[in-house]
């Protein structure tokens, strides 16, 4: 008899096209279920993703098994404990809430308008790679702060580390153009900080960074900005404008009351969180649910999955812009490794969000163009066409 039968008939490529309802069955009947295909344990309920997420001494990213480390090195993303805690607090104080507001919004605002203004009269467009990507980018570049890099050179590293970590996670050996890129953007933020170390009081992120960690270090946590900055935020905003433009009850809403604007973010990240998975290592044998869970066994928490716990939100579906408990969603993870540029990427995408609608009027899916949100680990559609006036 197989012990976890669902989980043994759920394939990568189902989960990556339309997890949903298969997620749903693995939730109520196997919330902790062994995947042959995934090669480790998927976790689907939401107390139980939580459990995993809180507790960084039983469930860790620190493990030579995590991709990202291996092409970028040691960062926050793949540390625990003290070591983590060192290498993020350098970096928090610009993206609290009124710091965000204070040193983005105005950028944003203006980033939005350059972008929108030469697509107002064409009345058609793929909005994801001409705007939300673009946008995203941009955001980052600015957050970075890297002298002499424009945004197209941060876009091209990117997609570079990106492609080399993929390779790196099917099993394939490293595109080498990823680490040359990444090699080119330490080579940029040893140049950053040296250009700002004598300044009394340096603003720059990264200046600011390096009083406290080593220049590698730095470098690649900013990678791990990059990366988190560009990839999710561009979901995220493509994402969120697919839910409104695909439920015309709810647009309609918030066209009615903008207030409503900042519940279809989270309802958006609630049903199609850009980051659908987390991996953890188990650092002993333990018991999760009625899972045995030996050390070293891979651990994925389905964001996916428990953002539609019926337990937590009811007709879990349904999008709804007015869903009271929305915020409850774990799109951003949860626990120590909380995403650490959340209120940056809920601004980008409420300001992102807001121009779009005032300024495309009777914004609509072309219908020429279907799509829907794709990808194992991240998700969004690949191209969002649509039509305005």
């Amino acid at each position: 008899m197989i012990a976890f039968p669902l989980g043994a008939t759920t394939t990568p490529a189902e989960l990556a096209r339309d997890p949903h309802p298969r997620l749903a069955e693995l939730r109520a009947h196997e919330p902790v279920s062994w995947l042959p295909g995934l090669n480790g344990w998927l976790v689907t309920r939401r107390d139980l993703a939580l459990d995993v997420m809180r507790d960084a001494e039983t469930f860790t990213v620190d493990d030579p098994r995590f991709t990202t480390a291996q092409v970028v090195g040691p960062s926050m993303l793949s540390l625990d404990g003290a070591e983590h805690t060192r290498h993020r607090e350098p970096f928090a104080a610009p993206f609290r809430p009124r710091e965000v507001r204070e040193g983005f919004a105005e950028f944003i605002e203006e980033e939005t308008d350059r972008l929108l203004t030469p697509l107002e009269p064409h009345g058609a467009a793929e909005l994801r790679r001409v705007f939300a990507g673009p946008l995203a980018v941009a955001v980052v570049t600015k957050a970075l702060g890297l002298v002499d890099v424009d945004t197209d050179t941060v876009l091209s590293w990117y997609e570079a580390i990106v492609r080399a970590v993929s390779d790196l996670t099917a099993g394939h050996t490293a595109d080498p153009a990823g680490p040359e890129a990444y090699a080119r953007l330490r080579a940029a933020v040893e140049a950053t900080v040296a250009e700002g170390a004598p300044t009394s009081a340096p603003t720059s992120l990264l200046t600011a960074a390096a009083n406290r960690l080593t220049l590698p270090e730095v470098a690649s946590n900013a990678a791990v900005l990059m990366f988190g900055g560009i990839e999710t935020t561009e979901a995220m905003i493509t994402n969120a404008l697919l839910h409104l433009l695909q439920h015309p009850d709810q647009l309609a809403l918030v066209r009615a009351d903008f207030t409503l604007l900042d519940g279809a973010i989270e309802e958006s990240l609630r049903l199609e969180p850009g980051a659908a998975v987390v991996d953890r290592y188990a650092t002993r044998d333990t018991t999760l649910g009625r899972a045995a869970i030996r050390k070293g066994d891979l651990v994925t928490v389905s964001l996916a999955g428990a953002n539609r716990d019926p337990a937590v939100f009811p007709d879990p579906d349904r999008f709804d812009v007015r869903r009271d408990n929305s915020r409850l969603q774990l799109a951003f993870a949860h626990g120590p490794h909380y995403c650490l540029a959340a209120h940056l990427a809920r601004l980008e995408t409420r300001i992102a969000l807001r121009q779009l609608l005032d300024r495309l009027p009777a914004l609509r899916l072309d219908p020429d163009h279907p799509t829907a949100p794709q990808g194992l680990v991240f998700r969004k559609p690949p191209a969002l066409h649509v039509r305005w006036g």
